[in-house]
This record gives structure tokens, C-alpha cells and sequence, in this order.
């Protein structure tokens, strides 16, 4: 095959290609939210209670003990899993049940969940629990917000307070 009909094949391949690209990189239009729509974003990290009380060793359960090993209590490594409801006008926007990772289950937990809803003004109710020794949250926050079309709600919590942070 003569060398021109072989450049003059591969140009019309490229342009072809390029065709291609250029078509989906701009067709069909994309959107992630219709212009009527909110996100509200819950993004927070946080470590549990640990799961059992620490426990006070008697004298006569810290002879038994090793040398390197007596300390005067004992606190097991196990932390809470991390419970979140995320309500909007009383409903149940977002559920979240986090189990602490680590070998002994004993690392903080790192919470990212979105929600997409229509703009306008709604009750926000936030109940967590970090603690499995106790009975329902420990941890609450109500809150009225406006939604702009197109807006993102941050839902923070900020562990040196123990309040939930709404931006």
C-alpha cells in the first residue's frame, strides 16, 4: 500500500477518534443535581466510648500478674460503634451504624453520607449514640435550615465539645 493512502487512512482514524471523544465529552449533559436540589452532607470522625468500664485490680490480682504487667486498672480496647439518624420533618433521611476498625476494634470512625432533597426549609433532628452502655443518644441536636437550590449542608461533629456543627 502506498505510503500516502496509509497516512491519509490513519489522519481520518485519528479524526474519527477525536470525534468520538470530543462528542461524549460534551454530550449527553450531565448534571448530579436537578436545579430544584439540595445535598446535605453528614461528614464527621469520631472514637466511641469504650465499650466495658475500666476495672481496679485488687492486690491479689496483680501478684498474679506478670511484673510488666500490673497496673492498677484494667481498660479493655474495644470501643462503641457510632449510631447516627439524620431526620428531616421527622423523617428518616439518613441511618448510619459505623463499628470501630482496628484489630481490636479500638480505632475512631469516619462517617460520609449524602442525602439529595428538594430546597426549601426543614426541622433537622440529629441523634447519635457512641456509647453502648447507654439507652438511646447521647448525643442531639435540633436545628430549622433553609435550603438554597443547589446548596450544600455541612453536618459536622466536633468531639472536643460534643456538639454537632451545622455549616
Amino acid at each position: 500500500m502506498p505510503k500516502a493512502i496509509r497516512f491519509l487512512l490513519q489522519a481520518l482514524n485519528y479524526t474519527v477518534f477525536m470525534a468520538v471523544v470530543w462528542y461524549f465529552s460534551s454530550s449527553p449533559p450531565f448534571r448530579q443535581l436537578d436545579p430544584d436540589q439540595a445535598v446535605i452532607a453528614l461528614a464527621f470522625a469520631h472514637s466511641g466510648q469504650l465499650r466495658e468500664e475500666c476495672i481496679a485490680l485488687t492486690p491479689e490480682e496483680l501478684v498474679k500478674l506478670p511484673p510488666n504487667k500490673r497496673i492498677q486498672v484494667d481498660c479493655p480496647r474495644e470501643r462503641s460503634p457510632i449510631t447516627v439518624d439524620l431526620l428531616l420533618d421527622d423523617k428518616l433521611a439518613i441511618q448510619e451504624v459505623a463499628d470501630p476498625p482496628g484489630l481490636y476494634s479500638d480505632q475512631g470512625v469516619q462517617v460520609y453520607r449524602t442525602v439529595k432533597v428538594p430546597a426549601g426549609t426543614y426541622h433537622l433532628a440529629i441523634a447519635m449514640n457512641d456509647n453502648v452502655r447507654v439507652e438511646g443518644p447521647t448525643h442531639t441536636h435540633e436545628q430549622t435550615v433553609s435550603l438554597e437550590p443547589t446548596q450544600l449542608l455541612l453536618v459536622d461533629f466536633n468531639s472536643d465539645n460534643s456538639t454537632f456543627v451545622i455549616k
